[in-house]
């Protein structure tokens, strides 16, 4: 496994670890994501335990561990943050940004090293090397505490669960063709996402948001016009309507 470079720039460049086929195949492709800049790093949603070891790898390549300075948790899913507990004896001076809503679910971890710090209903900024980064409320997609980053400079949304396929292929980093992409993302969005009233005050404010990826926790990225693609079909579908 390795990290793919998503944008590079003098300031900072964005990375995610490209799926294998087996976690694909079991508990469907995780992607996790890196920001680095020269003096700091961050790692989102750092997953779960079957890739801790290949992520501490990735990023080992691209910088030292003392300078993995910073994580962020978009909400509580443990294929997501199940490795909290990991990192935390990894790195012995990060920040920990998670939805404030989990104050006292925090301490299961039993975390020492990294510094929780609880991000507020309304969102707020991270400042990572000089990089401003924007913490934005995703509230009930799908979790009750859900927060998205966005990056200004990259025009790259880390929009966690929205936007994901759970078991779809993984030839390329990026939907192709949206038509044939929406059979792979159209049960879980209608499951896992409650609230069409969350859901359509999310895409009024992401459409305010100079965007050019749409990157999900699951499944392929959304590029360019691929983007107002997956917006137009969100908005016009009845979420909160799988169960039977």
């Amino acid at each position: 496994m390795k990290l793919a470079e998503l944008y590079k720039t003098k300031t900072h460049s964005w990375m995610m670890l490209e799926c294998n086929g087996t976690t694909q195949d079991t508990q469907g492709c995780i992607n996790q994501y890196f920001i680095h800049t020269e003096y700091e790093s961050m790692l989102m949603d750092p997953g779960g335990i079957e890739l801790f070891s290949p992520m501490l790898a990735a990023v080992l390549q691209h910088t030292e561990l003392e300078k993995l300075t910073t994580l962020f948790a978009s909400h509580q899913d443990p294929d997501l943050i199940a490795t909290l507990s990991l990192w935390d004896k990894a790195i012995s001076n990060a920040t920990l940004y998670a939805p404030s809503l989990w104050d006292r679910f925090i301490g299961h971890f039993d975390l020492d090293n990294l510094h929780f710090e609880g991000i507020n209903d309304e969102g707020g900024e991270i400042q990572l090397g000089g990089v401003r980064l924007r913490l934005l409320p995703a509230h009930y997609l799908h979790s009750a505490g859900n927060f998205q980053l966005f990056d200004p400079a990259a025009k790259i949304l880390m929009s966690a669960n929205v936007g994901s396929a759970i078991k779809a292929p993984n030839d390329s980093k990026f939907v192709e063709d949206f038509a044939q992409h929406v059979k792979h993302i159209e049960s879980f969005h209608k499951r896992w996402m409650p609230s069409n009233q969350a859901k359509a005050n999310w895409i009024s404010r992401v459409r305010e948001l100079d965007l050019h990826i749409l990157a999900p926790n699951h499944g392929k990225l959304y590029k360019g016009d691929k983007v107002h693609e997956f917006l137009e079909w969100f908005d016009k579908l009845d979420v909160g309507s799988a169960a039977k």
